[in-house]
């Protein structure tokens, strides 16, 4: 799933960035109206979190346009609390309205259910044989579930998302944390690499193929 971020505030666009990462979405930001104008014209995107105040503009303009460009879902995130502009965003067919600073756990519970129920919520990716379901978090391997860490499941997930795309180690380990909050070294990327193998039954590296001095990929039309 593809987020459209609406945001000035560099701290709430790292925040919402790692954030969304870690919860198995693509993030794309936009730091003023007419950036978020130029992205709406260049690409598809599930869903909008927007901010009402921006350098050049504002959110209630911009939710108008998402909706008529892309039929595209929105979410005010904003610091406006007063009952006026809460009714005002809802009223222009915002689909909530979320007030900072939030809570993290609810706001993606509110994505996901915005999501839900414009028919996006449950989205199944597929490489060859294997199958994963990111509303359950469930993998298949011909059709039998297998069991992955966290961290097995996070990188399997980056690169399903995209099948056929060269990832070098450093892209992977750019975006996959362990769960102290540290970077991934390159060590434990090379074990969790071989790890997926053995579970998805690919020792011979035919599906989660190494790139000699460049990185991994998954065969897409394998």
């Amino acid at each position: 799933m593809k987020i459209l971020l609406v945001e000035d505030n560099e701290a709430i666009i790292l925040g919402l960035e790692y954030l969304l990462r870690e919860e198995g979405f693509q993030c794309v930001c936009a730091r003023t109206q007419k950036e978020a104008i130029r992205r709406i014209g260049q690409e598809k995107y599930d869903l909008c979190l927007l901010d009402i105040a921006l350098p050049d503009g504002n959110g209630y303009d911009l939710c108008g346009l998402m909706q008529r460009e892309q039929k595209l879902p929105v979410i005010f995130l904003t610091a406006k609390e007063e009952e006026r502009d809460v009714v005002r965003g809802l009223d222009l067919g915002a689909d909530d309205y979320i007030i900072k600073p939030f809570r993290n756990r609810e706001l993606i519970s509110r994505i996901r259910n915005v999501l839900r129920r414009n028919g996006k919520g449950n989205q199944i990716l597929y490489c060859s044989y294997l199958k994963m379901d990111t509303e359950t978090g469930k993998v298949y391997c011909h059709g039998e579930e297998i069991g992955l860490t966290r961290m097995e499941y996070r990188i399997l997930n980056v690169m399903m998302t995209y099948p056929g795309k060269l990832f070098t180690r450093d892209e992977i380990m750019s975006n996959i944390w362990d769960l102290s909050g540290n970077f991934v070294n390159d060590n434990t990327l090379s074990v969790t690499i071989k790890r997926i193998r053995e579970k998805i039954q690919d020792k011979d590296g035919s599906l989660l193929k190494t790139v000699r001095g460049l990185g991994y990929r998954l065969e897409a039309g394998r």
